[in-house]
C-alpha cells in the first residue's frame, strides 16, 4: 500500500482557536489554551499516525506585527511553518470584522492548497455563516470552507479526509509512535506558563518565560524545578503575591496538570528570577529556544 505523509500548518490571527483546533484534530492536549491572545509562542507539532498515513499538524503563534525580539521570533516560526507546508488550514473567527490584513499578507498569494475554517460558529446565525463563507470564497478561493466550533468539536469529522487528499505519497517523517516533536520538559514548562496566563492580568503573562532547570524521574515521583523569568522586580512581586500566595496557587494548579500529563506523582518547586528586558535580547531568546 502507498503511504501519505505531509505537513499541515494551522495559521491565523491570535485567539481565533488554532490551538483548540489542533488539540481536537490530534486528540490530545498538546497546545496550551487560554482566553488571552498570543498564548502560543512556539511552533508545536501534533502528529496523527494511521497505518497508511502520517499528518504532521503545526500549531503556530497568531500572526501579528512584531514589536520586540520575542515577537520577531514567533513570526519566524510562522514563516517556517508556511515554507514547508503541503496544506494550509486558515482559521478565522466568525466574529472578526475582516481586519485580518497581517495574516492575508502572508497567505493571499500562496500557491499552497488552503482550507478555510470559520471557527466559533456556535453563537452565530446561518446568515452570518453564509456571509462569511461567501466573503472568504471570493477573497482566497480556497479548496474548501468549513464552518466549525473547535471548542465543541462541531463539524470537524470531514476535515481529516480532506487533509489527506492534499498530502503527497511519502514515507513517514517521524516515528509512527511519536505524537509530537517536543520533549516532556517543554510541555511541563508550557503547563506552568498556562497557569500564569490564567492567574495574572495585564502584562505579567506576556513578560514571563518558564525554564525547567531540573527534571529528575525517580521510581515513584518526578522532581521538577522551574524558574519563572520576568523583566522587572515589580513583576516578580506580583507573581509571588502576598506571603507567596499567588506563586503557591500557580504551583499547585500546575502540579496537578503535570501529574495528569506524566501519569505520575510530581514534586514541583518554582523560583522567580528577574532578567531585565529578556524579550528583546537575542542571547536570552536563543537560550529559551526562540532563535534558530
Amino acid at each position: 500500500m502507498s503511504h501519505k505523509a505531509g505537513f499541515v500548518s494551522i495559521i491565523g490571527k491570535p485567539n481565533v482557536g488554532k490551538s483548540t483546533l489542533m488539540n481536537a484534530l490530534v486528540g490530545e492536549k498538546l497546545s496550551i489554551i487560554t482566553p488571552k491572545a498570543q498564548t502560543t509562542r512556539h511552533r508545536i507539532l501534533g502528529i496523527v499516525n494511521e497505518e497508511n498515513s502520517q499528518i504532521v499538524f503545526s500549531d503556530t503563534p497568531g500572526i501579528i506585527k512584531p514589536r520586540y525580539g520575542l515577537q520577531d521570533s514567533m513570526m519566524n516560526f510562522v514563516k517556517g511553518a508556511l515554507s514547508d507546508a503541503d496544506l494550509i488550514l486558515f482559521v478565522t473567527d466568525i466574529n472578526e470584522e475582516h481586519d485580518e490584513n497581517d495574516v492575508l499578507e502572508k497567505i493571499i498569494n500562496t500557491t499552497i492548497p488552503m482550507i478555510v475554517l470559520i471557527n466559533k460558529i456556535d453563537g452565530a446565525t446561518q446568515e452570518q455563516v453564509d456571509e462569511k463563507q461567501a466573503y472568504w470564497q471570493e477573497l482566497l478561493k480556497p479548496k474548501y470552507i468549513y464552518a466549525i466550533s473547535a471548542l465543541h468539536k462541531y463539524n470537524l469529522e470531514g476535515i481529516m479526509e480532506r487533509v489527506l487528499e492534499y498530502l503527497p505519497e511519502h514515507p513517514p517523517y517521524y516515528d509512527k509512535e511519536d505524537l509530537t516533536d517536543k520533549t516532556q520538559r517543554f510541555f511541563v514548562s508550557e503547563i506552568i506558563r498556562e497557569k500564569i496566563f490564567t492567574n495574572y492580568q495585564k502584562e505579567i503573562p506576556y513578560s514571563t518565560e518558564v525554564v525547567i532547570t531540573s527534571f529528575k524521574e525517580e521510581e515513584k515521583i518526578t522532581r521538577i524545578s522551574a524558574e519563572i523569568i520576568v523583566e522587572r522586580d515589580s513583576q516578580k512581586n506580583i507573581l509571588i503575591g502576598k506571603g507567596g500566595s499567588m506563586l503557591k496557587k500557580v504551583g499547585t494548579e500546575a502540579r496537578k496538570d503535570i501529574e495528569k500529563f506524566l501519569d505520575q506523582k510530581v514534586f514541583l518547586e518554582t523560583f522567580v528570577k528577574v532578567l531585565p528586558d529578556w524579550r528583546s535580547k537575542k542571547n536570552y531568546l536563543k537560550s529559551f529556544g526562540y532563535e534558530n
